[in-house]
């Protein structure tokens, strides 16, 4: 009986203990459980509703550009005599992709008077150039030789013997041609020489020469008509730029002023390489021969060719001028005409 009254208790007392550790232990798993459950609710809840975010502004700066001057471009027209070859105008257009801080205006160019003529006018105009350099001013041609240039020396025979055949009048018609037809722009130089030699539009009383700015240049003759010299300061020979008032009053010139007497080649030749700057082309036409001429042919033949200097040569109605005018023209890369009484032209090679 003492036996069962002690198994009992303690059994009871056994079974308390372990239900107290279950419900122990129960409890600490629902704590953590629910610890749990509220770290993730805070958790979801940190990560839903952050902190107020606002966009920061970022602004630069830098110095002002300094304002561009723009300049419109000067348009040239020039106004040939004749009708010139076909033109076209053309604009083109630059695109880009990157941003300017400045407006670029662009000009808006009218052109008038497009000619539309097809062919090849007569005249002598602008791209004469090839690499030589002759180009810009045009040409001229006289007594059917054309040449390309910008300077162009012209050397006429002024002398007493033009009147034979009236040679001197076909040479005033040729001079006056050439004028004619040359392109505005062109520099020209013209002399005139028999024995004494002047700058066109100067006038001759025997051995004087007075220019038109009232100069006064003094020549020494010797014997014979080839025999003449400076006796003092040489006479300098200026450059005419070709325009229609200047071509009008050289006209007037050529077709009016007086022969002189003697024929002597070199002086004026010399006269003519001396210009400044020297010219490019010289145009020589006389009517004879003079004593010491072949002596004159080689001597400036010689320094126009060191100079650079082309020599154009025209014998008028005087076959014995051939030799000598050949070996000048020849020295220098010229060419030599000759014209006979008729007016018909022969070039010579």
């Amino acid at each position: 009986m003492s036996n069962s009254s002690q198994t009992g208790p303690a059994a009871a007392r056994s079974a308390l203990r372990r239900q107290q550790r279950t419900a122990t232990l129960v409890s600490l798993i629902t704590a953590l459980l629910l610890i749990l459950l509220i770290g993730l609710i805070l958790a979801i809840i940190l990560f839903t509703v952050g902190p107020d975010e606002r966009a920061s502004m970022i602004s630069y700066s830098s110095q002002a550009e300094p304002e561009q001057k723009i300049t419109k471009p000067k348009i040239k027209t020039e106004v040939q005599r004749k009708p010139a070859a076909p033109s076209m105008a053309m604009s083109r257009v630059i695109v880009s992709n990157s941003q300017s801080p400045t407006a670029i205006p662009i000009p808006e160019i009218e052109v008038e008077d497009i000619s539309m003529d097809i062919g090849v006018g007569d005249d002598f105009g602008d791209g004469w150039g090839d690499g030589d350099g002759f180009g810009g001013g045009g040409g001229a041609t006289f007594f059917g030789q054309t040449v390309r240039a910008e300077r162009i020396a012209y050397v006429i025979d002024f002398s007493s013997s033009m009147k034979g055949q009236n040679r001197h009048q076909l040479m005033r018609d040729e001079l006056s041609e050439s004028l004619s037809l040359m392109h505005p722009g062109l520099q020209i130089g013209i002399i005139f020489f028999a024995g004494p030699a002047w700058v066109a539009g100067d006038t001759v009383k025997g051995t004087t020469v007075t220019s038109s700015k009232g100069k006064s240049y003094k020549w020494k003759r010797g014997q014979g008509h080839s025999k003449w010299e400076h006796d003092g300061k040489k006479q300098k020979v200026p450059w005419w730029t070709i325009t229609d008032k200047e071509i009008k009053r050289l006209t007037k010139i050529v077709k009016t002023a007086p022969l002189s007497g003697g024929t002597v080649w070199d002086n004026p030749l010399n006269m003519a390489l001396d210009m400044d700057p020297p010219p490019q082309m010289i145009y020589f036409m006389t009517d004879g021969v003079a004593n010491g001429s072949d002596k004159w042919a080689k001597e400036v033949g010689e320094r126009a060719k060191k100079m650079g200097v082309v020599i154009n040569c025209v014998a008028l109605m005087q076959p014995k001028a051939e030799e000598d005018l050949k070996t000048m023209a020849r020295l220098t890369g010229g060419q030599l005409t000759m014209v006979d009484g008729k007016g018909k032209r022969k070039e010579i090679k």
